[in-house]
């Protein structure tokens, strides 16, 4: 039976365990000129000495008009190389691999209206920050295509009814993706991984689906499954319809059933907080690597704490 706690490659890259530390953006520890703190790197320190396998450090603004937030990490200028630097040299410290998720905040439902010049200039930002990514010692770059941002946004057939190469029918919707990924392929090596972080409700599931194989296609290495523009019909609470004896989230649930269509890892994110949720589905094989978020930030040591409750569980004696 597979476990948490068993090793996982991803091309030549090996993680210690399946657990992954997802990208929480930490504005508490930020200023507002985007640059790396020192408090920030003592905190990834914490999480790495807590056991963790994988780490994708936070959201990481290509353009300065494109943050979040004020206070948010940017990587829109080569100033910021050396900041990122210290964050990626203290993960390997710890033999841990580790991606940083790439972002642009974008236009909400106003995507359809943004003029195509100002679409090929962030495009153009986005190439240039994965550049940088890979000269700051990252092990890869994490895509945010999801989150109702400007990736999902240009994904979303609820919000992108452009009529231009960046909107319409399903390819032209994914464009900018295809671009990025194709114009920065050169980096990609056995030794550099691409991630992808969509919606598996852009704004259905099916259209999930559709994105995680097309991805697949565009030579995609890695998906993290979290929400995109979801449809108004649903709930505020759960936007996918879901089985009633399905025990997790809405989210987790869609991360398990796009797996089913691909055939590179996935990882499912959202409400994680026990041990045993998340081992139930790695034993289950239901999903490749499990991210533990917000339950990270209250306990940094998560991973050490679950390995412990995992072999009292198991009936494994403590050393």
């Amino acid at each position: 039976m597979p476990s948490i706690f068993d090793k996982f490659k991803i091309k030549n890259i090996e993680l210690r365990n399946r657990i992954v530390l997802p990208p929480l953006v930490r504005f508490s520890i930020l200023g507002t000129d985007g640059y790396v703190t020192e408090e920030l790197v003592n905190w990834y320190e914490e999480v790495l000495r807590g056991g963790i396998g994988f780490v994708i450090v936070e959201a990481t603004a290509v353009s300065e008009e494109g943050k979040l937030r004020e206070n948010q990490l940017g990587i829109w200028n080569d100033s910021f190389i050396s900041g990122l630097k210290k964050i990626a040299d203290k993960c390997h410290e710890y033999k841990v691999p580790v991606l940083i998720q790439l972002h642009h905040a974008g236009f909400k439902e106003d995507i359809k209206n943004v003029d195509k010049s100002i679409l090929d200039e962030i495009l153009e930002k986005f190439k240039i920050a994965f550049h940088r990514a890979k000269k700051a010692g990252f092990d890869g770059i994490e895509i945010h295509g999801a989150h109702t941002y400007l990736i999902s946004q240009l994904n979303s057939r609820l919000w992108n009814t452009r009529e231009d190469i960046y909107g319409g029918d399903f390819e032209r919707r994914m464009y900018f993706s295809k671009k990025l990924i194709e114009e920065t392929r050169e980096l990609f090596d056995d030794n550099f991984i691409l991630g992808y972080r969509m919606g598996g409700n852009e704004p259905e599931l099916s259209d999930g689906i559709e994105i995680a194989k097309y991805l697949e296609k565009l030579g995609v290495d890695l998906l993290h499954i979290s929400s995109g523009v979801p449809d108004p019909k649903y709930t505020r609470k759960q936007k996918v319809d879901v089985p009633n004896d399905f025990p997790l989230d809405w989210v987790i649930y869609m991360g398990t059933e796009i797996r089913k269509h691909v055939s590179i890892p996935i990882i499912g994110v959202r409400n994680i907080r026990k041990e045993k949720e998340a081992s139930w589905l790695i034993e289950n094989d239901l999903l490749d690597l499990v991210a533990v978020g917000r339950a990270m930030i209250a306990r940094p040591n998560w991973v050490n704490i679950a390995r412990k409750e995992y072999n009292t569980r198991n009936g494994i004696k403590n050393s």
